[in-house]
């Protein structure tokens, strides 16, 4: 087992690497949560069809479904080939979004909105090939590139509710203004989808300590990052996996899985409970406050926020929680949320509201964090990179089943 993944001191772009695992990580989820964030655009347009929900419905089955494939022949596949093309179609999907409303010049219609829907499934496709690949392939470099990336992912949330917070300030609560906003925000998601594109592709494969963690890999034996060293101007030689089979025989995906159950398990119950409130509950069931059209977009905002402050703790060693027991125990206490928000919208003000959604997010980060930056530890870099696509599989999964139990909240309710 490896236990030191520090690499030399002489090996530079350290600094670099965490900048651009912050951007691709931003780029994974910069145009779902674009789509998210104008949930109060698509209400509007569609306001028979509870997009809030059913756009994150049709979103999860093609991820979760892609990722488990992926996860499965995760050792033959090219890594290098498999973000790229999900950075890709993430741009062209974004671009097609925003094509599709300047064509219908944003008229609602089942037309429109199935094709909306189909481009909610391209993202969910997308997303099982970078964030599984990415997490994978961050496993086995330095804990800060993976947690860095996680926080990438999450301030694409908070970013896109900022902007979402001053174009709706700028161009105010009329039809003509959401649409506007909209706009501006796939616009804005196209052309950082494509920037995502050239740094995977041009910049990160050449970052000296990026090469380091690679070619480390390539040597314990594994057979996903040659394209990337390629890439990188290293050429990986074609007999070096037969020199000495046993010491590069890696762990197969049952035994990976069987011992990290409980991180798996916990992933799952972390993402499952947000995706059960966020963003469904907030956006339609939280009453009419004094707030008014804003008191959904501030939930939203104070969630993502939160959960971008979140993903950053654990960079500070003595908050950082490694104990798998008390993980679980975490992850577990997580379910009082579920009373606490449906008697907060009952019988509470939006003061509590707002700090009930802002505890949601913090959790819901740290968490991930801690989790995702723990587990890889002790394994050659062919089994990290393993672990990385089976527990991102498991986080899918419980975004999967939230999203389902988010209906449960619709029951009495006349629909």
């Amino acid at each position: 087992m490896v236990n030191n993944n520090e690499p030399p001191r002489r090996v530079e772009g350290k600094y670099a690497a965490i900048v651009v695992c912050w951007l691709l990580g931003n780029g994974c989820l910069f145009s779902w949560n674009s789509m998210l964030t104008i949930e109060d655009y698509y209400v509007f347009l569609f306001p028979k069809y509870h997009p809030s929900r059913v756009l994150t419905l049709v979103y999860q089955p093609f991820a979760v479904g892609t990722l488990a494939i992926l996860a499965y022949k995760e050792d033959k596949i090219n890594t290098r080939l498999r973000n790229l093309f999900g950075y890709t179609l993430f741009f062209i999907s974004t671009l097609s979004i925003l094509v599709l409303d300047l064509v219908t010049s944003g008229k609602g219609g089942l037309g429109t909105f199935i094709g909306i829907c189909v481009f909610s499934a391209a993202f969910g496709i997308s997303d099982a090939h970078t964030q599984g690949g990415m997490v994978g392939d961050l496993s086995y470099m330095l804990p800060e590139f993976l947690q860095s990336f996680l926080a990438g992912a999450a301030a694409s949330g908070a970013l896109t509710s900022a902007l979402r917070l001053i174009t709706k300030a700028a161009f105010k609560n009329s039809k003509n203004g959401l649409r506007k906003g909209a706009i501006m925000f796939f616009a804005i998601s196209t052309f950082f989808e494509l920037i995502c594109v050239l740094l995977y592709a041009l910049v990160f494969p050449k970052l000296p300590i990026v090469k380091y963690y690679r070619s480390k890999a390539a040597s314990e034996g594994s057979k996903t990052v040659s394209a990337d060293l390629a890439a990188g101007g290293i050429q990986t030689p074609s007999g070096t996996a037969n020199e000495d089979d046993k010491q590069l025989e890696r762990k197969g995906n049952k035994q990976l899985l069987w011992e990290n159950i409980d991180y798996a398990i916990d992933l799952f119950l972390v993402y499952a409970l947000t995706l059960s409130i966020f963003p469904g509950f907030l956006s339609e069931d939280t009453g009419t406050h004094s707030l008014g059209t804003w008191y959904a977009l501030v939930l939203i905002a104070m969630y993502n926020v939160c959960d971008l402050i979140g993903r950053y703790i654990p960079l500070l060693k003595t908050l950082k929680l490694e104990c798998r027991k008390l993980i679980t125990i975490a992850v577990v206490s997580r379910v009082l949320f579920v009373p606490a928000f449906y008697f907060t919208a009952k019988y509470g003000t939006q003061g509590w509201m707002i700090m009930l959604t802002s505890f949601l997010g913090l959790s819901n980060g740290y968490l991930t964090v801690c989790i995702l930056t723990s587990a890889p530890k002790g394994y050659k870099g062919p089994e990290q990179n393993a672990l990385g696509n089976l527990l991102v599989l498991f986080l899918l999964g419980g975004i999967f089943a939230g999203v389902t139990l988010d209906w449960l909240w619709l029951i009495g309710k006349g629909w």
